[in-house]
Parts: C-alpha cells; sequence; structure tokens
C-alpha cells in the first residue's frame, strides 16, 4: 500500500515561518522508555525531534499498545495541540534517547493569531501531519488486526 512520506519540518514551511517557530522553542533532552503523552491526556506542548526516535502508539483494549509510526530528525511529534479540545488522540514514548525542540502550545497558537500568514502555513503542515497518521494507523492496524495481508498492498 502506498504511504505517503512524512511531513518533516524543513519543507514544511517557509524559511521565516520556520525561523520564527524554532525561536520560541527550548532544547530537551528524553532518555529511552520515557512517555512524552498518552493518549487522552491534555496536550499543551509538541516537539520536533532533532535526534534520537519517538514511537506513536494507540491504545488497544485487551492487548498491548499499537506501534502506529516511529518519527524521527525533523518530525512533528504532537498535533493535537493545535485543534479543540487539545486532547492527544495517540500515545508517544522515545524509542531511543531523544533530542527535541520543546513548543508551548497556547505560545504558538498565540503567535499564529499575531501573524495570520504563519498560522496558516502551520496549520496546513500539521493538516498534512494528521492525514499522514490517519493512513499510517489505517495501515497498521490493518496489518496487526485484518485479513492475511491487508494492510500490505492488497
Amino acid at each position: 500500500m502506498f504511504a505517503p512520506p512524512s511531513p518533516r519540518l524543513p519543507r514544511a514551511l517557509p524559511a521565516e515561518h520556520r525561523a520564527k517557530l524554532l525561536e520560541t522553542a527550548r532544547e530537551v533532552s528524553f532518555p529511552q522508555g520515557t512517555r512524552l503523552f498518552e493518549e487522552g491526556g491534555h496536550a499543551d506542548r509538541f516537539w520536533i525531534v532533532r535526534t534520537g526516535t519517538v514511537e506513536l502508539d494507540m491504545h488497544v483494549p485487551g492487548r498491548r499498545a499499537a506501534v502506529i509510526e516511529r518519527l524521527g530528525h525533523n518530525e512533528l511529534v504532537g498535533w493535537s495541540w493545535l485543534y479543540s479540545p487539545h486532547v492527544w488522540h495517540l500515545g508517544a514514548e522515545a524509542a531511543t534517547p531523544v533530542r527535541a525542540y520543546e513548543f508551548d502550545a497556547a505560545g504558538v497558537r498565540a503567535l499564529c493569531e499575531d501573524e495570520p500568514a504563519l498560522g496558516r502555513d502551520l496549520a496546513q503542515w500539521v493538516g498534512r501531519v494528521v492525514a499522514h497518521r490517519l493512513h499510517c494507523a489505517r495501515v497498521r492496524l490493518l496489518d496487526l488486526y485484518g485479513p492475511c495481508g491487508a494492510g500490505s498492498g492488497v
């Protein structure tokens, strides 16, 4: 099955908007195994991975959480902060030691209100990320629970 490329930061935003967004970031590190957030929790921040790998997972009743996607360099971790009610739709865990840029969601939303062009571009980027994640979740769940081979391009 076709998997669209993950929308990464360098080509996702114009240089001036990328620079403005990065001005609001702070650098953080997470040891392997750290839970960044839980499905259903309050989404008040997001990250762009600098180094390492973050796994996105989905709660599956009666089973172990299903890893939906692995994110790495320049990829967005968390999109629920942008859309009301600001609740995480997936969980996330550092699969390796991770260094990332962390952003305060309320501050970025305020920046978007002050600079509508940046807000539009950021919303379009995050929308592409959401579409990509939905595709990955569908394919992964078909691989795990669908008829044999359902998610592999049939």
